[in-house]
């Protein structure tokens, strides 16, 4: 993550074409940061999965929600190897916003969440059909006493709508109902947070908006109520 290669002239004009492409109604890029800068920051293989995904999401534009959910899912699923945040960042816990993902190709599982979530919101999903699940996840099984925190994506086609799960863990997006393995603790989202049926504010969540602020400093910028 710490690498300060420097992109040639073709990559660096190549790069800069995300400055177009990327939407910016919900998930915004502030034009102070050009598209070299990130890539001197994070590394070649930031810049190389950075230019996947952003094909991935001009690829989309104008996709169905559906399509979106799927590819978008199936792109984190397949190109971010799972590693615990001691292994790739030698502490216990560690948020890291997409590029810093995309710099160490690996992640854990509210890493590959918050990639989605980014990902999504940049299609123009509108920012109240996703949280970012806390759960308890039962190994082996709905019947196990063993549990482990995890972390999803929850998509919610309509505000009453059963959520659909998007899961680094399971290739297919379920419906909450077909995953009862995971126990919901609480969401949050860039607008709020919720334990239960509660609706709190999402600053209670420091290294949340910590995330976000570090986000911002990249480039990007989230809309609030």
């Amino acid at each position: 993550m710490k690498l300060s290669l420097l992109l040639a002239a073709a990559g660096r004009k190549s790069l800069l074409l995300w400055m177009v492409l990327l939407p910016l109604t919900w998930f915004a890029l502030a034009a102070s940061l050009p598209g070299e800068q990130a890539a001197a920051r994070y590394g070649p293989r930031a810049v190389a999965l950075y230019r996947e995904w952003n094909a991935l999401l001009a690829g989309l534009q104008g996709a169905d929600e559906k399509t979106q959910l799927r590819e978008v899912n199936r792109f984190f699923n397949r190109k971010i190897q799972f590693r615990k945040d001691r292994e790739v960042w030698g502490v216990a816990d560690y948020w890291a916003t997409p590029l810093e993902m995309f710099g160490k190709g690996a992640g854990d599982c509210e890493d590959f969440s918050i990639g989605k979530y980014a990902s999504l919101l940049a299609l123009g999903v509108a920012p109240e059909k996703l949280r970012i699940t806390y759960v308890k996840a039962r190994l082996g099984g709905p019947d196990s006493s063993l549990s482990q925190a995890h972390m999803v994506l929850a998509y919610y086609p309509a505000p009453s709508a059963e959520p659909q799960i998007l899961d680094n863990l399971v290739g297919s997006i379920l419906p909450a109902s077909q995953r009862g393995d995971l126990q919901p603790v609480f969401s949050f989202n860039a607008q709020g947070l919720w334990v239960g049926n509660a609706n709190s504010d999402v600053n209670k969540l420091t290294r949340w908006r910590q995330l976000l602020d570090k986000m911002k400093n990249e480039g990007f910028a989230f809309p609030n109520k």
